[in-house]
């Protein structure tokens, strides 16, 4: 897959951590170089405004991925932060994202592939894992080689000056013929990450989810020595109440339907009072690995109410679905890990 298009922003200077910490709700002190990590950045309310993997290059250099519309909004954001309220710190921001093309090499025998083009790096699952950067050289080119995944696969992301993109991408599907590559593109790619239950910032969130909403609390340092932006309303009567919107899986009841994004979730199949609106379908897709369709969607209480019936209303029709898990593939993560 062409991974061009993702914003990347180049982060340096001797605080670039601090401001990591402040930028992120987790934490960033301990990144070793060679290492990537994924990070949400929330807004002076506790809720998501963007996500993505930041890579340590070097301990005073980071290269931050934004999602691919909000690239220019982060950049800002990071300028208005360190201009208005951080300017004792020693940081400065590059957009890059015209600097790099990106190839996602994904699937079981992407390894394999990338052997045939890369002789440099050692590739091992021991010594190449998840969530790991290598610097290298790729069918002759110096690329930036991250093990990263937004497909649950076994997936590395290649990335070499901006010119070269195209000769990279003859060679990977070269080198990937005898195994039947395939190019694939965004739909697929948004099949696959609700298969696993990643979030779109922008459409399974709408500036009104925060972390816990998301069921991502795992990605907040709370304990953290030190403050982030977005910390504080984390802890506010509103934002911490029960019954908040929340992110869930639907399983429509015939499988064969897949839901339309945005319509409205009830708790009766008969539109009266007081039948009122719980939330609403933010991606909905035909799995064809599972066989059915799948949906995500943000329910109010939606974490207790598991596997319980609940009704999708559009277009006139109503469709009974069971709220489940988000998560509807590879539930450990075993295949993004070998």
């Amino acid at each position: 897959m062409d991974a061009s298009t993702l914003g990347k922003i180049q982060i340096d200077g001797p605080d670039a951590r601090e401001f990591l910490n402040r930028i992120y709700s987790n934490a960033w002190t301990q990144l070793a170089v060679g290492k990537c990590r994924y990070g949400l950045m929330l807004d002076e309310n506790g809720m998501v405004m963007d996500d993505g993997v930041t890579a340590c290059i070097h301990p005073t250099q980071f290269y931050m991925t934004t999602t691919t519309g909000g690239a220019a909004r982060v950049l800002n954001w990071l300028e208005r932060w360190h201009q208005t309220e951080w300017p004792e710190l020693k940081v400065w921001m590059t957009s890059v994202t015209d600097h790099w093309s990106t190839i996602a090499l994904v699937g079981p025998k992407a390894r394999a592939v990338l052997a045939k083009l890369c002789t440099d790096i050692d590739l091992s699952a021991e010594n190449f894992k998840f969530m790991d950067w290598r610097a290298g050289t790729v069918h002759g080119l110096p690329a930036r080689v991250f093990r990263v995944s937004f497909s649950g696969e076994l997936s590395y992301e290649l990335n070499v000056e901006s010119g070269f993109g195209h000769a990279l991408w003859e060679a990977v599907m070269a080198a990937g013929a005898e195994f039947d590559i395939t190019p694939y593109g965004t739909e697929t790619m948004h099949v696959l990450r609700a298969e696993k239950g990643f979030i779109i910032v922008g459409q399974d969130t709408d500036g009104s989810m925060s972390p816990v909403d998301l069921d991502m609390g795992w990605a907040v340092g709370m304990k953290k020595p030190f403050s982030f932006l977005g910390k504080r309303s984390l802890a506010r009567s509103d934002t911490a109440r029960s019954g908040r919107k929340q992110l869930v899986g639907l399983l429509p009841e015939d499988p064969t339907v897949v839901l339309v994004e945005g319509a409205q979730i009830m708790e009766s199949a008969v539109v009266s009072f007081p039948n009122q609106m719980l939330g609403h379908v933010t991606s909905s897709y035909h799995s064809a690995f599972l066989g059915r369709s799948i949906a995500m969607a943000v329910v109010a209480g939606g974490l207790q109410r598991l596997d319980q019936t609940l009704y999708v209303h559009a277009h006139g029709k109503v469709t009974p679905v069971k709220v489940a898990a988000s998560v509807f593939v590879d539930v450990k993560g075993d295949r993004q890990n070998v």
